[in-house]
């Protein structure tokens, strides 16, 4: 399974005592691959930095680099699909080069980009991600 994961998921997945804690779990356990690119992984940083230790974001990119779960694709091109919040249309074209399974995010400035139908992109809730993983793996 090939996934996108918003900033705010990633957060939320690294919490000592999140709900969501299977999310970053099962991805150390190589049960799905995360797709990235330099914008997202700059952006990630950013907001780990923000909202948890220091030493907490540079684990995490380490994980980023040395796993082999990380599927790095560039974007060729931006579908603007996001008017909303334009920074977050590199999750949305990042979903599209690389054929992702799911765009995962609680965000709802993806609203409008669910509701097209080219590109097609199946984004889901951080819930309904959990519910998907913890059926297969449990």
């Amino acid at each position: 399974m090939r996934i996108v994961l918003d900033s705010n998921v990633l957060l939320i997945a690294l919490g000592a005592n999140s709900k969501f804690k299977p999310i970053w779990n099962l991805f150390i356990e190589g049960k799905y691959q995360l797709i990235i690119a330099d914008e997202i992984i700059y952006e990630y940083e950013e907001i780990l930095m923000q909202h948890s230790a220091a030493d907490v974001a540079a684990k995490v990119i380490e994980v980023f680099i040395e796993s082999p779960d990380i599927i790095f694709q560039n974007i060729y091109y931006k579908w603007n699909m996001i008017t909303a919040d334009p920074d977050d249309n590199k999750f949305f074209d990042v979903a599209v080069a690389a054929n992702a399974d799911y765009l995962v995010t609680n965000d709802s400035h993806f609203n409008q980009a669910k509701r097209s139908h080219f590109p097609s992109v199946k984004i889901i809730s951080v819930e309904e991600f959990l519910s998907i993983i913890q059926s297969l793996y449990s």
